[in-house]
């Protein structure tokens, strides 16, 4: 499982270092790297982005919402693997995309792992603070007691 928040660093080639806790769950298979919905990337594990995109299959394709997304998760996607120092590539189209510079924050979120620039997630981690100093109660809807199957 990914947890946590780090600040790690993206080398002029675009390797990043990735948290020794989070690589190990990224050595047998390696993860897909894609963009995000909230101006983060997200890193998954192959079962969870496969079940993802089969769910975004069964969708109905005549709806251009649905092509949208298909286009930003898919487009944007990559295959990726640790190398033998515990990096991962992100490639420059994504790294121009997302503003990220040399040193980025990486937050774990389960099953699966965000990459922000420093500003952005201080603007969002910001922005989830307000909200609950504004509204106490705004996850209260939130089911954390069970698995959403049950």
């Amino acid at each position: 499982m990914f947890l946590g928040e780090y600040t790690h660093s993206i080398d002029e080639k675009g390797r990043l270092t990735v948290p020794a806790r989070f690589r190990q769950l990224l050595q047998t298979e390696g993860a897909y790297l894609l963009r995000g919905l909230d101006g983060n990337l997200v890193v998954m594990l192959p079962n969870a982005f496969k079940a993802m995109l089969d769910n975004l299959s069964s969708q109905n394709s005549t709806d251009p919402d649905v092509r949208d997304l298909r286009r930003v998760i898919s487009g944007g996607a990559q295959h990726v693997s640790p190398d033998n120092s515990g990096r991962i590539l992100v490639p420059g189209f994504l790294r121009e995309e997302f503003q990220l510079g040399n040193e980025v924050k990486l937050v774990g979120i389960g099953d699966q792992f965000e990459i922000w620039s420093q500003e952005a997630w201080t603007q969002k981690r910001t922005q989830i603070n307000e909200a609950i100093k504004q509204d106490p109660g705004k996850f209260l809807g939130v089911n954390l007691t069970s698995a959403p199957n049950e």
